[in-house]
C-alpha cells in the first residue's frame, strides 16, 4: 500500500515527519519517518525508492541502523531515537506520528546551528536539545518571542531577526542586556570576579560574591555564581529570594574561555531585545504569524527555583490559547517522563489546545544530579514533551 501511494504521489508532505540529520550539516540528507509499523526491513525501504532517505516507524536503534547501512549512510544520529513510540495520551487524546506534519522542505531548510558551548549554567538549559527543538518550528514566521528565557539556548540557536527574550527575573535579564548592548562589560564582570579566586580561595571568593548578590541582587554577581555554583543549579529561598546554592567542586572557566563564549553568542542576539516582564505580557505582544517558544518552570522538578513557587500553569495555558486565537504559533516544552520513563508527568493540558506532540530526549536529570550528590543516575533519564499549536 505504501509503495502504491508513493508511486501515485499520494504520500505527500502531510504524511511525513521531517527530522534533519544534525550531524551531517554538509549533506543534503534528510530523515523521513512514516508511521507504519510494517515498514521494518531494508528491502521494504528500497521499494519506496527514496534515494538517500531513511523511512522507519520509531524502530529500535539496531533496526534503524540497518536501514541506514542499507543506503550506504552513516549510523543515524541519537536524535532519531526521539521518535521511538510511547504513550502520547497525556493531554486527553492519542497523538500518532502519522498526524504530524512536514514543516520543512528537504534541501531548502537552513539547519539550526547551536552555539558550541552554553553562555550560562542554568537549570533546565536546553543547550543539548535546542537544535532538535528548533527543527520543529515553522519554516517561516515573523518575530520570535521567548518569555521564559533562562539560559537562552533556543533563542541563540535560531539567532532570530527580530527576537524578543524576556524573563521575570531582573538580574538574569541584566546579563542578556549586557550581552546584546555591552559585551565588553559582560566580559569584565566575569573577569573581575574570577580574579577573586586567584587572591582568595575559590570557596572564599564564591562566598564573598554570593554575599554581595544577596545584599543587592544584580546581573554581574549572578553571572559568576551561575558558572561557579554546585551542579550549575541556581536556587533561591522562597521567603526572601536568598541565593542558597553552595560553591561547586569544579573550577570556573577562565576569563579567556568566557570571552570566547561571549564572542560567539553576541552576534546571535544582535537583532534581539531583552526585557524583564511577566510571561503574559510577553506572549500578549506576539502578533499574527509570530512564533512563541515557552520553556516554563516544570512543576514536577523545579519547585525550588526562582519564581517556580508562584508559577501557575493555568495562566500560561490561557495566554497560549489567546495567542493561538490571534494566529500566533506557540511551542511549549513541558514535563514528559522522569525516572527513565517509569514516571509519566500528568498535567491538565486542554485536549484541543495543541495539534501535535513531540518527545525530546534530555539525558540525565541535571537537578537530580545536584540532589543525589554522587549517586548513580542510571535511572534518572528525562524526556520532555514539546507541544505545538500548529
Amino acid at each position: 500500500m505504501l509503495k502504491a501511494l508513493y508511486e501515485r504521489h499520494e504520500v505527500d508532505a502531510k504524511s511525513l515527519t521531517y527530522l534533519p540529520n544534525l550531524e551531517e550539516r554538509q549533506s543534503p540528507l534528510a530523515v523521513f519517518v512514516l508511521a507504519d509499523e510494517r515498514l521494518r526491513l531494508p528491502q521494504e525501504l528500497s521499494k519506496l525508492r527514496l534515494a538517500k532517505t531513511c523511512c522507519c516507524a520509531g524502530l529500535p536503534e539496531g533496526v534503524a541502523k540497518s536501514l541506514f547501512e542499507a543506503q550506504g549512510l552513516r549510523h543515524p544520529p541519537r536524535r532519531l531515537r526521539a521518535l521511538d513510540p510511547y504513550s502520547k495520551t497525556g493531554y486527553g487524546r492519542p497523538v500518532t506520528l502519522a498526524s504530524q506534519s512536514l514543516l520543512f522542505s528537504a534541501g531548502s531548510q537552513h539547519l539550526p546551528n547551536p552555539p558550541r558551548s552554553p553562555l550560562l549554567k542554568w537549570i533546565g538549559n536546553k543547550h543539548r536539545m535546542a537544535a532538535e527543538i528548533a527543527s520543529y518550528f515553522p519554516q517561516r514566521f515573523g518575530a520570535y518571542h521567548e518569555p521564559f528565557l533562562g539560559g537562552g539556548a533556543v533563542l541563540a540557536t535560531l539567532a532570530p531577526e527580530p527576537g524578543y527574550g524576556s524573563d521575570v527575573f531582573p538580574p538574569l535579564v541584566e546579563i542578556w542586556q549586557a550581552l546584546r548592548h555591552k559585551p565588553k562589560l559582560l566580559k569584565a564582570w566575569y573577569a573581575e570576579r574570577w580574579q577573586l579566586t586567584r587572591s582568595l580561595s575559590k570557596e572564599e571568593a564564591y562566598e564573598s560574591i554570593r554575599s554581595s548578590y544577596n545584599t543587592n541582587p544584580n546581573g554581574a554577581d549572578l553571572l559568576f555564581l551561575s558558572r561557579a555554583c554546585y551542579g550549575g543549579v541556581v536556587r533561591f529561598r522562597k521567603a526572601d529570594g536568598y541565593m542558597s546554592t553552595p560553591c561547586g567542586a569544579h573550577a570556573p572557566i577562565t576569563p579567556q574561555a568566557f570571552t570566547a563564549r561571549v564572542d560567539e553568542w553576541h552576534p546571535r542576539v544582535r537583532c534581539c531585545e531583552f526585557a524583564a516582564k511577566d510571561f503574559e505580557e510577553a506572549i500578549g505582544a506576539a502578533s499574527t504569524g509570530d512564533l512563541v517558544y515557552c520553556d516554563p518552570p516544570y512543576s514536577h522538578t523545579q519547585a525550588i527555583l526562582y519564581g517556580a513557587q508562584e508559577f501557575r500553569l493555568d495562566r500560561l495555558l490561557a495566554a497560549i490559547e489567546r495567542a493561538k486565537s490571534r494566529g500566533v504559533y506557540v511551542a511549549l516544552s513541558i514535563d514528559g517522563t522522569k525516572k527513565s520513563g517509569q514516571k509519566q508527568c500528568d498535567l491538565p493540558i486542554p485536549p484541543d489546545l495543541f495539534g501535535r506532540e513531540m518527545e525530546i530526549h534530555c539525558g540525565r536529570s541535571m537537578l537530580r544530579r545536584f540532589q543525589m550528590a554522587g549517586e548513580s543516575l542510571e535511572g534518572e533519564h528525562v524526556r520532555d514533551r514539546l507541544l505545538l499549536t500548529y
